[in-house]
């Protein structure tokens, strides 16, 4: 390509090989963008007598004051009309943004496709992406901050990456559950999962392990199962731990709704709860104080959360910041233990 025929953003983003929207953050020195990435684009703009039209950058950095949040993929269960967890986060997510001057969009897009998502920044709808990274890819990650794109993400981040994230403090809560059975006076304690390559679930599982190990117990691959957040599969695991460990006395479970679905099969299975299993939930969603039988949970203050993820990525989009932050836990003792 010939200094003459490169005219565009979209001439210097194909010699670069990076995305328009990279291209621009560039030759405006951007701080989302690395400096390395800035110095090889305006080289390239440079060497072809390349300038912006200030008229149109103007339009085209132009804010939207909308943020996207990312929806999981159906498989998730994140929106079913049983779980209260995904309206309690959005829910304190939306309120924080209305109070900054901004919108809320629920982007149903594919987190396995990053060219999906970008498209929402690239076209200007949004300024930036609410994002739970257990169901995102490091792939759309890693596309996410080639392009610039200001998002946060509900978990502890990838430890190659940096980038915003609001995270429940997951071991102090899956110790926190686990010791109360424990003290409780529970012999053979359970271990009842979200998904299993789940960051979050990895973490309680090992708040659950630390406990065991503490007080000289062994952790016994029988009785550990693991589900997908939907009530369903809190009913199958349930019935499976039930099979595999016949002998337990307690299960710490990773949603409040799974703890409800166990609840069902232990007391189906001709068991009393609290008095034959007793049942520590997570979350603390509206339905574990509503439940027929009032549930014990691990309290992270989910509206909080939402709050905080709104908070801090428009903190990062108007100053670079980027925050790490970790909401605290509290065991809520109620009947199922």
């Amino acid at each position: 390509m010939s200094k003459k025929t490169v005219q565009t953003l979209d001439d210097i983003a194909r010699l670069a090989k990076v995305s328009k929207s990279t291209v621009s953050r560039a030759l405006n020195d951007s701080p989302l963008l690395s400096k390395k990435t800035k110095e090889r684009i305006q080289a390239l703009a440079k060497k072809h007598n390349f300038s912006i039209n200030v008229a149109a950058r103007n339009l085209r950095v132009r804010q939207s004051h909308t943020i996207a949040f990312v929806t999981p993929d159906e498989k998730a269960n994140f929106f079913s009309p049983e779980s209260l967890f995904g309206f309690e986060i959005i829910g304190g997510i939306g309120n924080e943004l209305r109070s900054l001057g901004y919108d809320l969009l629920l982007a149903n897009v594919n987190p396995l496709d990053p060219a999906s998502i970008n498209s929402y920044f690239d076209s200007a709808r949004v300024d930036g992406f609410i994002l739970l990274s257990s169901h995102t890819s490091q792939v759309t990650i890693e596309k996410l901050i080639e392009v610039g794109a200001p998002f946060i993400t509900w978990e502890v981040p990838m430890s190659n990456f940096k980038y915003c994230s609001v995270s429940g403090d997951n071991i102090t809560g899956g110790m926190l559950a686990t010791q109360h059975l424990i003290q409780l006076g529970r012999q053979q304690v359970a271990f009842l999962g979200g998904l299993a390559d789940d960051l979050t679930v990895q973490h309680r599982y090992q708040g659950y392990e630390n406990a065991l190990k503490a007080t000289g117990r062994k952790v016994t691959a029988n009785r550990v199962a693991y589900g997908d957040y939907s009530y369903a599969s809190g009913m199958d695991a349930m019935q499976r731990l039930l099979k595999q460990s016949p002998d337990l006395d307690a299960v710490f479970v990773n949603s409040d709704l799974m703890a409800i679905a166990a609840i069902k099969v232990i007391l189906e299975s001709g068991r009393r709860v609290p008095e034959d299993v007793a049942v520590v939930g997570y979350d603390d969603v509206s339905i574990a104080a509503y439940n027929n039988l009032p549930l014990t949970t691990i309290r992270q203050n989910v509206p909080m959360a939402g709050s905080l993820l709104a908070q801090n990525l428009i903190r990062y989009i108007k100053t670079g910041e980027v925050t790490n932050v970790t909401t605290p836990v509290e065991l809520v003792i109620r009947k199922s233990a």
